[in-house]
């Protein structure tokens, strides 16, 4: 079922250009690509406090 073909690729795009239209398309993957930076951003935000805290707690028990 995960395997697609060269044919269902094209049929999947055209199908897309027909529903949003040339012009919408590069709007579209601005928003996408806005999004996906944005959730990579919110979690390399997210990482930083761990290594904060658990720095902080390597550095309690070596003293």
């Amino acid at each position: 079922m995960g395997n697609f073909g060269a044919t269902e690729i094209i049929l999947i795009i055209l199908v897309i250009v027909l529903l949003f239209g040339g012009r919408k398309i590069p709007e579209l993957m601005k928003g996408i690509g806005q999004g996906m930076k944005e959730f990579k951003k919110a979690s390399k935000v997210d990482d930083e406090p761990t290594k904060i805290k658990s720095e902080s707690k390597e550095e309690t028990k070596q003293e």
